[in-house]
């Protein structure tokens, strides 16, 4: 599976030990910046990484800014993306279940660490589970 990360300069450190946990456990990474702490501006990520996904270069997508909002209003901009901000892991489960979300978004000043690994990992193991759900998908969408 292959994921795209992206970050500003505020979710720049959480971006690298997202980064590093997934290459651990074998996950594919396209890693499309920010590559410091220098400031930069979130939509450039979000689009990035967006781009990523609805090309099919990435299999899922997540995004890092300070709160997580910025980054993730950016994203949704895009016809397809379906960006969720999520501060625990019960969010990034029920995203996955009932929103098919396709992008994961974090705040890296609102979530610590070890938090934001274990909601990254909740994220990418769940599946979507269709049904009803597809159908409000759907109207998302129009």
């Amino acid at each position: 599976m292959k994921i795209a990360l992206g970050a500003d300069h505020g979710g720049f450190a959480l971006k690298e030990i997202i980064k590093s946990h997934l290459e651990k456990k074998g996950f594919e990474i396209l890693d499309k910046g920010a590559f410091s702490t220098e400031s930069v501006d979130y939509p450039t990520y979000a689009k990035s990484v967006a781009k990523s996904i609805l090309e099919k270069e990435a299999d899922f997508g997540i995004l890092i800014c300070g709160t997580g909002i910025g980054i993730s209003i950016a994203a949704n901009r895009f016809k397809g993306i379906r960006a969720a901000l999520c501060s625990n892991t019960t969010m990034a489960k029920l995203t996955r279940e009932h929103n098919d979300a396709n992008i994961l978004a974090l705040g890296a000043r609102m979530t610590g660490d070890i938090l934001a690994l274990e909601i990254v990992d909740e994220f990418l193991r769940t599946q979507f589970e269709g049904g009803r759900h597809s159908t409000r998908i759907e109207a998302i969408e129009l």
